[in-house]
């Protein structure tokens, strides 16, 4: 099956500065993002309902950029947020690039959605 980038865009009235928090720090991923997570070091370990996944964080720049790698992810694959501030209205844009199977980007989004409607609600917009 091949696998496909999905790129989307969302924007929230929190800051970059939280939002890393809460897209970086195991206390805060648990309230929008997995059940569970264990960090050492750069390693992550997310739990979802009894289903680990270990992901690997490879680039981190504060406020502005962090990306993943899953260890069981096809080469080339990573699961990344960028952060920026929106010139004009003073929102926080966050773009999250995925990769799922093709045919199945709709219901990737879908999830997607409803990962960030948790996020919005836990960091106030």
């Amino acid at each position: 099956m091949k696998r496909v980038k999905v790129d989307m865009e969302f924007i929230f009235r929190a800051s970059p500065a939280i939002l890393y928090k809460f897209i970086t720090s195991n206390e805060c991923l648990v309230r929008w993002f997995c059940d569970d997570v264990d960090v050492t070091n750069d390693i992550y370990v997310f739990d979802w309902q009894g289903s680990e996944e270990e992901a690997e964080l490879v680039d981190d720049l504060e406020e502005e950029r962090v990306r993943y790698i899953f260890t069981d992810n096809d080469p080339g694959e990573y699961m990344e947020f960028r952060l920026y501030k929106s010139g004009v209205t003073n929102e926080t844009i966050v773009e999250v690039t995925d990769f799922c199977d093709e045919g199945e980007e709709e219901e990737q989004r879908s999830l997607w959605e409803a990962q960030i409607t948790k996020l919005k609600i836990e960091t106030g917009g």
